[in-house]
């Protein structure tokens, strides 16, 4: 079978979408399928390229077998809610030639994934010129996100948004999302339950496990075994709300038993280092390399996980499932009813989203109770082997695909 995907994200080597776009990328591939991806230079999180490549210029390359056409964007040294329209559009446009030759590829599928939706009509033109089936993938409701989180606040901008959305959907032959919450969502957009198709996001179990010993990260940052270690690991952007943290380690200023490291970036990382001026609980750590990922998460004693509460069901954050195949316990700001707060339930703990005193409070009383931790961490490395695999969750992806194409 022959697949084209389209998105501004692609690097197996970084985290959220462009890791798991890498991934299922070279999996097809291995599996005997064609694999074409139309994507930016690699820049997320950062917001800045990856040394080696260019914004400016267009690039072919083949990764493990996947052949990959990198096209220009305009990636801004401050965002905003018109930048951020801007940097989208300008892939958009740049991708637009590219996508169009593809259709003489012919490929069976043609795949886009959201965020950004400003892909979706350029997908969907490439696969009726060439008689693909084109599919939607939903990673973020960008668009609903954009507004609740005060990034866009335009009121005709958003029905004119939700307009458009609504009309590039009912055009797609395959619509999917990563969560039940986020199917609920679909539906509620007037999408047919036909057409849609819970694509959750994975785990790779053997990449990402328990270790039987202390993390090295732990001895090089000299950080005390008396001490526990509450980690956040990830995006430092709006839509994480990490400012809550930042308020907790405030208030756990004079308790010696707690370790903040908080590692990453992101566009909100210089504005939270600022808010934290003053606080030695918190340790600061750039992105990591793949290759000490696993150590990384295997340093925490409590996963930090915090959200806000008026994007809590429009996405399901990936960095879950990481934390969860850890056998580290996790520590939520969301609600009982969201998608996180029905996983985190059973193998963590959760606290209001925005309440600081609640989130550093719930954290005290999990740092006294070892053993209820380490129980707490073996349930969730169990939830991740169970529903979460990298093999289990991409052979229903390939069922689909077969399914939809008639292959």
């Amino acid at each position: 079978m022959r697949i084209l995907i389209c998105g501004t994200n692609y690097h197996p080597e970084k985290i959220g979408i462009g890791k798991y776009t890498g991934e299922m990328a070279e999996w097809l591939v291995a599996r005997g399928h064609e694999v074409r991806v139309v994507t930016a230079p690699p820049y997320y999180p950062e917001w800045a390229v990856t040394k080696g490549y260019t914004s400016w210029s267009y690039r072919r390359e083949c990764i493990s077998g996947v052949d990959i056409w990198r096209c220009p964007l305009w990636i801004p040294t401050k965002l905003s809610g018109l930048k951020r329209i801007l940097h989208l559009a300008s892939f958009a446009l740049s991708s637009l030639p590219v996508m169009l030759r593809q259709a003489f590829w012919k490929p069976d599928v043609v795949l886009v994934i959201e965020p950004p939706l400003m892909c979706a009509p350029t997908s969907w033109l490439t696969a009726k010129l060439c008689g693909a089936k084109s599919w939607l993938h939903i990673q973020d409701f960008e668009i609903d996100a954009a507004f609740e989180l005060g990034i866009l606040k335009s009121a005709w901008a958003r029905r004119f948004a939700l307009w458009c959305e609504h009309l590039l959907m009912n055009r797609f032959d395959r619509i999917s999302t990563i969560s039940p919450k986020m199917m609920e969502k679909l539906a509620s957009k007037n999408v047919k339950r036909s057409k849609s198709f819970l694509f959750q996001n994975w785990v790779n179990k053997r990449e990402i496990f328990p270790l039987k010993t202390e993390s090295l990260f732990r001895t090089e940052l000299g950080i005390s075994k008396n001490k526990v270690v509450a980690l956040y690991s990830g995006n430092m952007g709006e839509k994480q709300g990490l400012e809550v943290v930042v308020d907790a380690a405030r208030q756990l200023a004079g308790d010696d038993c707690v370790q903040f490291v908080l590692c990453g970036e992101g566009a909100a990382k210089i504005k939270l280092q600022k808010q934290a001026e003053g606080l030695s609980n918190i340790l600061w750590l750039s992105l990591q390399p793949a290759n000490r990922l696993n150590d990384l998460l295997n340093m925490a004693d409590v996963h930090l996980l915090p959200q806000r509460a008026d994007v809590a069901d429009l996405l399901m954050p990936s960095k879950l499932l990481g934390m969860l195949a850890s056998g580290r316990p996790v520590l939520a700001t969301t609600f009982a009813d969201t998608q996180v707060g029905q996983v985190v339930v059973t193998c963590g703990e959760i606290a209001p989203s925005g309440d600081s005193k609640a989130l550093a409070d719930t954290l005290k009383r999990m740092a006294n109770d070892p053993v209820k931790l380490a129980t707490q961490g073996r349930e969730g490395r169990l939830i991740a082997e169970r529903y979460f695999g990298h093999d289990a969750v991409l052979e229903q992806f390939e069922t689909e695909l077969a399914k939809l194409t008639g292959n």
